[in-house]
Parts: C-alpha cells; sequence; structure tokens
C-alpha cells in the first residue's frame, strides 16, 4: 500500500498559490497560519510557505525538451489525468512541455504535461492507462 508523502517549498503570494492549487488544480485546502498552507495535493500534504522558491534550470531531458530540474511529480490514473489536462488547457495555462503521450505502445507508455505554479515551482503531472505499469522498464 502506497502511503502520503509529505513536501513543503516556497510560494511568493499565499493567496495566488489558494486559487492556483485549490481552485485549478482542485486540491482541498487543509490547516494554515499567517505564512503557510496546507493541501491535500491528490492524497499527499503539500505545505507551502512564504519565501523564496527554489531555483531551477532547464536540464531535464524529456524526449527533444528540457524541463525544470527539480520539479514536483505527481502520477494519475489516465482518466484523472485527462480530466486535469483539459481543465488547465480550457483555463489558458502556459504550459513547459503540453499534454502528450510518450512511450506510445511500449512499457511504460505515459502522458505528461509540465506547467509552474504562479510562482515559478515546476509541477509535471504523469498518466497511466494502468498504476502498475509506472515502475515497468
Amino acid at each position: 500500500m502506497l502511503t502520503p508523502f509529505h513536501l513543503a517549498y516556497h510560494v511568493t503570494d499565499l493567496d495566488a498559490a489558494r486559487a492556483f492549487y485549490g481552485d485549478m488544480l482542485g486540491c482541498r485546502e487543509g490547516r494554515s497560519a499567517e505564512t503557510w498552507v496546507d493541501f491535500d495535493f491528490f492524497g499527499h500534504q503539500l505545505s507551502l510557505h512564504l519565501g523564496q522558491p527554489f531555483a531551477t534550470t532547464n536540464t531535464g531531458k524529456v524526449g527533444d525538451t528540457l524541463v525544470p530540474m527539480p520539479h514536483l511529480g505527481l502520477v494519475l490514473p489516465l482518466d484523472r489525468w485527462r480530466a486535469l489536462a483539459d481543465r488547465l488547457t480550457a483555463a489558458g495555462v502556459a504550459f513547459v512541455l503540453p499534454p502528450s503521450v510518450r512511450f506510445e505502445g511500449e512499457p511504460g507508455e505515459q502522458w505528461t504535461m509540465f506547467f509552474r505554479d504562479p510562482s515559478g515551482n515546476p509541477i509535471e503531472v504523469k498518466g497511466f492507462r494502468e498504476m502498475d505499469a509506472v515502475f515497468k522498464g
């Protein structure tokens, strides 16, 4: 059985973070204080604290695209991934890597998209038809 992870990182504006993670991504807000807010990030605990976001560089190679490293990643069943991709596309989110499929017809076939939150923190979301394919090589 998988257990939730906890990740904490900086954002520059808690109201913008609430709008993005809560309204845009559909994450339920948990506890908060004047300088931080927790979200149920698809079953995981994400704590966003006021401060300077971590530095990233476009050094992660995904196909022919260089993507931000480090980044937060999430894996969803394909139907939930498609619903999120549709919601983000309809909202006009500026994708680093737009929703697309990789390794089509191969073990580990996956859909992916990269985008940034309002503070510039990079997020990758992958979708799989079968969740047991996540670790297939």
